[in-house]
């Protein structure tokens, strides 16, 4: 098997065994991109002014801001080493394309995701719940982080109305660790240049809290790799090590098969050829072979009765054959060999002939073992034909090439293993 040195081409060899982990793969090809800086990503519903706090955290007005949606796509700005992610709002476009940039920039992008939450909307209602559930549990198998952020705290009447929200949020989700901020004072405070109203907007405790969380992500994205890989790794080989049961099932079932066949076949060949010698010897004149005149064309003589019972020896040695024969799905003939009578379409016609007549034929083809290895070999060679034997064949054919795609698939990952993980995947 060749090895990989493609990394497109190892992703495809996974994926083509394993086509639900492509997220899992597109998120250890930038895992595996060691000059790639931290990503922040701003997650939240529409207009709880995600792009006004990236704006007042990186200290530049590097995202549109307007009282009407703007933010229709994904939008990245690199600052001081930290590349800041600005998506459209969920449920701005439901189940169209602006959630689908946001949810790329929150499962796939984001190192830290903030989850945005505007205060003067009160709790979170359900579906922000569901989806800071999932951040949250992601958080725990993967290690990257999520800051819940309750922006536009300005607008909330007094501090009661401010401990009643924060209240009605933490007894949805205990031990939230909440980062009240308000961009309107920290502008202001800026523009006045009054420190106080900067440091009660928050503005500044959430960027002292990113940069320790953005020290974090080196070592958060060997473990994310390292566990993303292993995840993978472990089904691929679930998967490689079922489909070689089933293949060396089905090859046990082959062999067992054959092994069936050839010992009933050779059984009754063996009976058979001592039930034919038993015909054959009988003493005195072969008057099988004496003609027929016209003249005793209606008597009974002694050649019909030898060549009758001759023809009977026979019959009933090709019916214990044939009962073998459909015992194990031996009957027709393949398609390419079938001809318009079909009551010549059968195994027995094709290896034994319609009519045989003298002692020296029954001699050859049943007593002898150059006429027994020619029963035996023809035999068995439409037993491999019929359509039981094809089908399974063809069984096997699959199951080994699935099995071999399962092992391509797990060298492939061998390859897209991140250069920081060595020593640490299982």
């Amino acid at each position: 098997m060749k090895p990989f040195y493609d990394r497109r081409e190892a992703e495809l060899a996974v994926l083509s065994t394993l086509p639900a982990r492509a997220h899992d793969i597109a998120r250890l090809r930038l895992l595996a991109d060691q000059d790639r800086p931290p990503v922040v990503a701003v997650v939240g519903k529409y207009n709880h002014g995600k792009s006004r706090l990236l704006n007042e955290l990186i200290g530049q007005t590097a995202f549109a801001v307007a009282d009407k949606r703007e933010t229709v796509a994904l939008a990245a700005h690199e600052h001081e080493g930290v590349r800041w992610m600005d998506a459209p709002g969920l449920d701005a476009d439901v189940a169209t394309v602006d959630d689908a940039h946001a949810l790329q920039a929150i499962w796939l992008e984001a190192d830290i995701r903030l989850f945005v939450h505007a205060a003067k909307e009160g709790e979170l209602d359900a579906s922000e719940r569901l989806l800071l559930t999932s951040l949250r549990s992601d958080g725990e198998r993967s290690g990257r982080q999520t800051l819940f952020v309750l922006s536009q705290v300005d607008q909330l009447a007094d501090d009661g109305q401010f401990d009643k929200v924060t209240q009605a949020i933490e007894a949805q989700f205990p031990a939230l660790g909440m980062h009240p901020v308000s961009s309107t004072r920290h502008r202001q405070g800026i523009e006045g240049s009054k420190a106080l109203l900067r440091a009660r907007s928050g503005i500044p405790a959430l960027q002292q809290v990113l940069v320790q969380a953005a020290s974090r992500v080196p070592q958060a994205r060997v473990l994310e790799a390292t566990w993303r890989w292993n995840s993978v790794h472990a089904e691929l080989k679930a998967l490689k090590d079922a489909r070689s049961v089933l293949l060396g099932s089905l090859r046990a079932v082959y062999s067992e098969q054959r092994e069936r066949f050839n010992h009933d076949l050779a059984s009754v060949m063996e009976k058979v050829a001592i039930d034919i010698q038993a015909v054959l010897d009988v003493p005195g004149p072969d008057h099988s072979l004496t003609p027929d005149s016209f003249a005793n064309q209606f008597k009974v003589t002694p050649g019909k009765l030898e060549r009758n019972r001759l023809q009977v020896a026979y019959s009933r040695a090709c019916i214990e054959i044939n009962a073998i024969l459909i015992r194990h799905g031996v009957t027709e003939l393949p398609s390419a060999q079938q001809t318009a009578v079909r009551s010549l379409d059968n195994v027995m016609v094709a290896v034994l002939g319609v009519y045989v007549k003298y002692r020296k034929d029954l001699q050859q083809i049943f007593c002898e073992s150059a006429g027994r290895d020619r029963l035996q070999c023809e035999f068995a060679r439409y037993f491999e034909l019929s359509a039981d034997r094809v089908e399974l064949s063809a069984s096997m054919a699959a199951a080994e090439n699935e099995l071999g795609l399962a092992q391509q698939a797990v060298e492939a990952l061998l390859s897209l293993a991140v250069p920081s993980m060595v020593g640490q995947s299982t």
